[in-house]
């Protein structure tokens, strides 16, 4: 599977975090966790576009997204 985000990006994510150090493992982890994430926001994000009658997914659908899965985690 290709990668997604690059291996310096989660790095900097998690020292913004507060992290001092940042194994592998750490950011692989990320990685994952982003992409499902990322999956999930992106599917919630299309049935708020067809629900509007769009088949263009704007901002406002990922913000709104964001909103669903926030509140059902």
């Amino acid at each position: 599977m290709a990668r997604t985000f690059p291996e310096a990006a989660l790095e900097k994510l998690l020292k913004r975090g507060g992290a001092p150090r940042v194994s592998l493992g750490a950011k692989e982890a990320l990685r994952k966790e982003l992409e499902t994430l990322g999956g999930r926001v992106a599917a919630e994000a299309a049935r708020l576009a067809a629900h509007a009658g769009r088949r263009t997914v704007d901002e406002s659908d990922i913000r709104l997204a964001f909103r669903f899965i926030a509140q059902s985690a």
